[in-house]
């Protein structure tokens, strides 16, 4: 995000005219929460995104001519704002939350959540009318059949939790600190405070190694309203540990690995991370310094559950690969871009000599002062390749983004979301979606290069002479 030159005058009617593009993302946003139009009016409810999409682009453009000293408090008072319409409505677009719920109050029992599936007759004296109605309340979509006239809120009643130990254990803290009825509230209240957190720590970084502009990517997108806070997904914490994680693995390697192991222990995604937190290292001592402390996390938080468990701590995650066509590239929308220039038997080596080469590049080619810009590479870029359908999953690269400035990469994240809401309806809906986001990408690179070269002082040959020459 660039830093125009503004006088007084256009400095404060910066100001001004961001906080009115603040205060109609806000209000867009509370509409498209309190929206229940996921299986009724899905391009209703893409359209109402869309609109909280654009007015957020232009909200994060005029914050470009608001003085720098203004600007930290601006993107804080707005993402306090933003991540707070999350909390007008249940969630809206998926039921996550609801297994998180369950989870926590099974392991406040004493149970490990990896050996009992939901619908598990031996877990009925822990069932509610919340997350177990009876009768006619069974008739919603969203619902999940258990037996004769008993359904679910969580979906997949039938199979183990998939989440890994750190997301389990923020599962138990919530149900403890819940109120008795708290419900769906609980989570959605500690998305909010931990998107908020995000803002903080994104702020803390960029103070000393960017732009405290860029932190808008993230604090007021749309997405964090809509999948951090109303549906309160754990990838939020995931990303809060990964952007402390990179921020603090500049200077303090260990301490960062540690933080990226334990992101890695909420949602798996964050492994990705990885070769970014090792961009431009050249010694193994420094990369097993990043290394060995991600890895004992892991085992350390793991290590209790495998313990406790009858079952394995990896849960339904292999039948989720496969559900979701990572394993078969033909089923359903997995590898939409490759498929479209490749045939679906070569899908998936492509994908791993793809990520080999990327994150091979970022770490012999990083720059070891902003690790966050090499993991923006190889995460978008595995984005680009697998093309996920769930839309927050893109969390973890808006956060990226708001860390190095890239703007373009947000066509990741816009891309998952429409593919989310409108995938049921429009088949070719990932395909047209990744497209648009990797041709964002590309246009991005090319512009940036553009400008780098205009940028860049000519080359005049030295003409004069040289000592004890005449001409």
């Amino acid at each position: 995000m660039t830093r125009p030159a503004a006088g007084p005058v256009r400095a404060t009617a910066a100001t001004a005219t961001t906080a009115v593009l603040l205060t109609a993302l806000v209000t867009a946003l509370v509409l498209t929460v309190r929206e229940d139009g996921y299986f009724t009016d899905p391009v209703g409810l893409f359209g109402l995104n869309a609109a909280c999409w654009a007015l957020f682009a232009a909200a994060v453009w005029s914050l470009r001519r608001v003085p720098a000293r203004h600007a930290a408090a601006l993107v804080l008072a707005g993402g306090v704002a933003v991540a707070l319409t999350g909390l007008v409505a249940p969630p809206r677009t998926s039921t996550d939350s609801y297994r998180y719920a369950w989870d926590g109050r099974v392991q406040a029992a004493g149970i490990s959540p990896y050996d009992h599936a939901p619908a598990d007759p031996a877990l009925l004296p822990y069932r509610d009318t919340w997350l177990f109605p009876t009768g006619r309340a069974c008739g919603k979509p969203d619902l999940a059949a258990v037996s004769e006239g008993v359904c679910t809120r969580i979906n997949r009643p039938r199979v183990h939790t998939i989440y890994p130990p750190a997301g389990e254990l923020y599962f138990l803290l919530v149900h403890a600190l819940s109120p008795d009825g708290a419900r769906h509230k609980a989570f959605q209240a500690g998305g909010a405070v931990i998107a908020v957190a995000t803002t903080l720590a994104l702020l803390r970084v960029l103070r000393r190694r960017g732009d405290p502009r860029t932190a808008a990517y993230l604090a007021w997108c749309p997405a964090v309203a809509v999948e951090a806070v109303n549906n309160a997904h754990a990838d939020s914490l995931a990303v809060l540990l990964s952007v402390a994680a990179l921020g603090l693995t500049v200077r303090h390697r260990v301490r960062g690995g540690a933080l990226l192991g334990l992101a890695t222990a909420v949602k798996l995604l964050p492994a990705v991370l990885l070769p970014g937190a090792l961009s431009g290292v050249r010694r193994v001592r420094d990369a097993a310094a990043v290394l060995l402390p991600a890895a004992a996390v892991l085992a350390v938080l793991y290590l209790p559950y495998v313990l406790l468990s009858h079952s394995s701590v990896l849960g339904y995650l292999a039948g989720y690969a496969d559900e979701e066509g990572y394993q078969d590239p033909s089923a359903g929308t997995r590898y939409a871009l490759l498929r479209l220039l490749l045939p679906d038997s070569w899908a998936v080596p492509a994908v791993v000599v793809g990520m080999l080469a990327v994150s091979a590049y970022v770490i012999r080619r990083g720059d070891p002062e902003r690790p966050w810009s090499g993991a923006l590479l190889v995460t978008g870029t595995a984005f680009l390749l697998t093309t996920p359908g769930y839309s927050w999953y893109a969390l973890l690269v808006i956060a990226l983004v708001a860390l190095d400035g890239r703007w373009e990469w947000l066509g990741v994240a816009v891309a998952g979301a429409a593919v989310y809401l409108t995938g049921r309806v429009a088949p070719y809906a990932c395909a047209v979606a990744y497209a648009a986001a990797a041709l964002a990408v590309l246009c991005g690179w090319a512009a940036r290069r553009h400008a780098a070269a205009r940028d860049r002082p000519h080359l005049v040959p030295d003409l004069s002479p040289a000592p004890g020459e005449h001409r």
